[in-house]
C-alpha cells in the first residue's frame, strides 16, 4: 500500500484530502505544518509527500530543501498552493518537486497527479509505483478544495 504523508495547515482541506486519499486506498501521515511533517517523513518513510507551501513554524520551501537533501528512499513531492506567482513554482521544481498543483483543484487531478508523479522514473531509474487498485480507485473523484 502507498504510503503518503500530507502536510497541509488548512483543517478543512486537510480533512477533505484525507476522506479523497483514504478512499482511494492511500495510507496517511497527517501534519498540520513542516515541523511535524519532517517528524513524519522520518518516521513513516513515504513514498510520497503532499505539501502546502505556505504554512506556521515551516513552509513547504524548507520541506522540499530536507527531502532533496536525503540520500536514500526521498519520496516524490507534490506541492500544493494558493498562490498564483510563477516564482513560486519555479522554485519549487528547483528545489524537487516533481508537481505543483493551484489551488482550488479537482480531487480527481490532484488523484491522477498522484499516478503521474509515483510512475516517474526517480534520478537513477527506480520507480514508486502506485498499486494498480490506488490507481482505479483514484478515478471518478471529483470532490473540489
Amino acid at each position: 500500500m502507498t504510503k503518503i504523508v500530507l502536510i497541509e495547515d488548512d483543517r478543512e482541506i486537510s480533512n477533505t484530502l484525507q476522506r479523497v486519499l483514504e478512499g482511494a486506498g492511500y495510507t496517511l501521515a497527517v501534519a498540520s505544518n513542516g515541523v511535524d511533517g519532517r517528524k513524519q517523513i522520518d518516521s513513516t518513510e513515504p513514498e510520497l509527500v503532499i505539501t502546502d507551501m505556505m504554512m506556521p513554524r515551516m513552509g513547504g520551501f524548507p520541506v522540499l530543501e530536507y527531502i532533496r537533501e536525503m540520500k536514500k528512499n526521498a519520496p516524490k513531492v507534490i506541492m500544493v498552493t494558493a498562490n498564483e506567482g510563477g516564482r513560486h513554482k519555479a522554485y519549487a521544481e528547483m528545489l524537487g518537486a516533481d508537481a505543483y498543483l493551484r489551488k482550488p483543484f479537482a480531487m480527481d487531478v490532484l488523484l491522477e497527479t498522484i499516478v503521474q508523479v509515483l510512475e516517474k522514473p526517480a534520478p537513477g531509474g527506480r520507480t514508486a509505483r502506485a498499486s494498480e487498485g490506488n490507481a482505479r480507485a483514484g478515478r471518478g473523484a471529483s470532490r473540489r478544495s
